[in-house]
């Protein structure tokens, strides 16, 4: 389907290819983030805050990742990574009097269907529970009703907890979230399921597995744009124009014939070198804004054409996405050739450097074990940023806010 390396190529096309292959060569120096960014990015948020980390029954994490080690591997295993993470981390207190944040390792995707999805039904339920159990144990939930205390909502809408946005849309933040510091990757402004303050993160990539195949950085990069996905969910969207609110689907109709475009369903055992050899690596929306692809396009050094309409991206206030990345908007899919054969040497030379700053690659991978300047470190520099806590975080005695009955009824049945 639709690849184009075995055609002719434009003269244009074929010069502009045959500039950037010296071009890779020449950009291979990188160029440091300037200014506040780059300060961020290199953040050590050790000795700038103290997390504590509720001990809970196995039940919410350990036995349930036991069950289907499949949650090892799927993009929503940040959940896991995070709670190991943090279990020896210096960050870490022992003494909650001490503690600045209050964590809680519940393990709401890794209950999972036969074909890899977390049960959204179940999730709701879980974390419920897990804030229930915290909150009848320790003291520290009451006194704030989790304003001081960050939950991992790694699914397709965060705390919305389901897959197809209407339907998260519908449900909104599980009600009893509404203080809390969500650390998540969806990220959409002005979205009922991105709530104020939150922390948007990556998607899980297996590091060990892209730094196995990485391939020498002066491999020139022939191929103008790539895409390996799904273009139509038949499955969840029989008649189409729902899923990736039709942008895909623009996609395939508009370049699958055009050979500046190597786009497919299919999904090579090259897939980590092509996207190597490609100048551009398309990030489209799925059923959810964000996707693996914006990882891999930055570690792989691919400028990322990020089409999703107001996506709030991983750590925005560290990395420059502007800079490195090409916004296309949903409406403007079919002019995606010209965008992209129109962006001025220099510029795609100088999001080439950026790429390749050792430092920005870094910040998008959850390694293990961790490392310095990591997603993981970038977390905890996202969580000291917001101290010290306003005096609004604190209730006075007996004061109440959330609302324990609010909400979905089959969120209310016990887990």
């Amino acid at each position: 389907m639709g690849t184009g390396r075995a055609r002719a190529l434009p003269l244009a096309l074929a010069l502009l290819l045959a500039c950037s292959d010296v071009a890779v060569v020449a950009a291979q120096g990188t160029e440091r983030i300037q200014g506040s960014a780059g300060d961020v990015l290199e953040d050590d948020p050790v000795g700038r805050l103290k997390v504590y980390v509720y001990e809970l029954p196995p039940k919410y994490n350990k036995n349930i990742l036991a069950k289907d080690s499949r949650c090892l591997k799927h993009m929503f295993a940040t959940e896991i990574f995070i709670h190991r993470f943090l279990l020896s981390s210096a960050v870490r207190t022992l003494n909650p009097e001490e503690a600045d944040w209050f964590y809680t390792p519940v393990y709401t995707t890794c209950d999972l269907t036969p074909w890899g999805h977390p049960l959204t039904t179940k999730s709701p339920r879980m974390m419920r529970s897990a804030i229930q159990y915290i909150s009848k144990r320790w003291p520290y939930w009451n006194r704030t009703e989790g304003a001081d205390h960050f939950f991992v909502t790694p699914h397709d809408f965060g705390a919305c907890f389901y897959f197809q946005e209407a339907k998260a849309i519908e449900r909104g933040v599980l009600p009893v979230l509404r203080r809390a510091t969500l650390v998540q990757t969806f990220g959409q402004k002005h979205h009922v399921c991105l709530k104020e303050g939150s922390i948007t993160i990556p998607p899980y990539t297996p590091p060990h597995k892209m730094r196995t195949h990485l391939i020498p950085p002066e491999t020139p990069r022939s191929i103008f744009v790539y895409f390996r996905g799904l273009f139509y969910d038949t499955s969840n969207d029989p008649e189409g124009g729902y899923y990736a609110r039709g942008a895909r689907a623009s996609v395939w109709e508009n370049f699958k014939n055009n050979p500046m475009f190597d786009i497919s369903t299919d999904h090579p055992p090259t897939y980590y070198e092509d996207m190597q050899r490609s100048v551009f690596c398309l990030c489209p929306l799925g059923w959810a804004p964000w996707s693996p692809r914006l990882v891999e396009a930055v570690v792989f050094g691919c400028i990322p054409v990020i089409i999703a309409d107001d996506i709030v991206l991983p750590f925005a206030d560290a990395i420059p996405w502007e800079e490195i990345g090409v916004f296309v908007a949903e409406d403007d899919v079919t002019k995606l050739d010209t965008i992209l054969t129109s962006i001025p040497m220099e510029e795609i030379l100088r999001k080439q450097r950026l790429l390749a700053n050792p430092s920005m690659k870094q910040a998008m991978l959850f390694p293990q074990p961790a490392e310095p300047r990591d997603a993981f470190h970038q977390i905890l520099n996202g969580l000291a940023r917001k101290l010290p806590h306003g005096k609004g975080v604190f209730l006075k005695p007996g004061q109440k806010v959330l609302n324990w009955t609010e909400g979905d009824p089959a969120d209310m049945k016990p887990w």
